[in-house]
């Protein structure tokens, strides 16, 4: 090969190199764009449930009215009393609850449930109250702390600790490939202690989003980042460097849009709201919702959610154990001894860029 063909050659495989560790960043930036642009940019309500307090005619009339004129948009019911549309709210069953009344009407919302579900009930039914020349009176029966006037601090909560829980895989993975995974999974309890204590001191005395049971979300935020480790530290043992890919669409792009943080699943196409029902990030926010302003109906469901996940986290991390044994082989001196320490660096590379 002549002097001026092997600069070319190796400008040709630099430049394959450098290519090749671009897909990574390229397809986030798809990723996130598809996400977040399809879950938030157009919340439209899709069966967002809502009621309209009567047990008379007139009552059902409306209620069919509305319906009818909403469509697919609305799930519009009647409940007989005013009692049981407050149990509807704090069961997370409907996002509003209209109460023509004899007097001015009212709209009861529930805003520790979701602030957006209850602007959206709001503009729902303030033409109505308008056609009858009164004013609407809102009444919020569980309204969240004053420390989080919107209730989206929850949202923000899950946000940190999915980061330090991920962002820690990309540690272990890349730093802590030469460990044996009892050893690797021995650190993951301790990151996740420290992840999930963090997440309670910011939830609790650094921005005062608890007032009360923080124990309770130490306990939820410490199973959430288990499986999300667990997960990781698995999965790093047959995608190496694709992993951390992996965990950004599993844990960010997926999870955040599905979470409820922002808008529950009644204000999302049908994708992420289905997703809602199963995802660990939701099970977080609900279950946390639950837990401090919902007197905890629904939280076994949430902690089922996140327990299962925690689960499937440690099935992956025994599966992966699992290959390793049957794979390791021993370091040998000699040609090719330095492969495991490039593709190492390689990993890093990757998920430094990713993180």
């Amino acid at each position: 090969m002549s002097a001026t063909a092997e600069p070319a050659t190796r400008l040709r495989d630099v430049l394959r190199h450098v290519l090749l560790h671009l897909v990574t960043p390229l397809l986030m930036c798809l990723g996130m764009g598809l996400a977040y642009m399809g879950a938030f940019v157009t919340p439209e309500p899709n069966h967002l449930p809502v009621a309209v307090v009567g047990a008379d005619p007139q009552a059902r009339s409306l209620a069919h009215a509305v319906q009818d004129e909403a469509g697919d948009a609305l799930d519009v019911r009647t409940l007989a009393s005013r009692d049981q549309a407050v149990d509807a709210l704090k069961s997370l069953d409907i996002a509003g609850a209209y109460v023509p009344g004899a007097g001015a009407p009212e709209l009861i919302v529930a805003t520790a449930g979701s602030d957006m579900s209850a602007t959206a009930a709001q503009k729902i039914f303030t033409p109505l109250a308008a056609e009858r020349g009164a004013p609407l009176e809102v009444t919020d029966v569980a309204p969240p702390v004053g420390d989080d006037p919107t209730g989206q601090g929850l949202f923000f909560l899950l946000v940190a600790v999915s980061i330090g829980s991920y962002a820690s895989v990309a540690v272990l993975g890349a730093a802590g490939a030469g460990l044996r995974m009892r050893a690797r999974a021995g650190l993951v309890v301790g990151v996740s202690l420290a992840v999930s204590a963090i997440g309670a001191a910011l939830a609790g005395p650094i921005f005062h989003l608890v007032h009360q049971g923080l124990w309770g979300v130490w306990a939820m935020a410490w199973l959430y980042a288990a499986g999300i480790l667990f997960i990781g530290i698995g999965l790093h043992t047959f995608l190496k460097r694709w992993t951390t890919l992996a965990m950004m669409v599993l844990f960010v792009m997926l999870n955040f849009t599905t979470s409820g943080g922002l808008f529950r699943p009644e204000l999302q196409n049908g994708f992420f709201g289905s997703l809602h029902a199963f995802w660990n990030g939701a099970g977080f926010v609900e279950g946390i919702r639950s837990h401090l302003y919902f007197g905890g109906q629904g939280l076994p469901q949430h902690v089922w959610t996140l327990a299962g996940w925690l689960v499937l986290g440690l099935l992956v991390t025994g599966a992966a154990a699992l290959w390793e044994r049957r794979h390791r082989t021993a370091v040998t001196a000699g040609p090719g001894a330095g492969a495991p320490e490039h593709e190492a660096q390689e990993e890093e590379m990757e998920e430094s860029v990713a993180v």
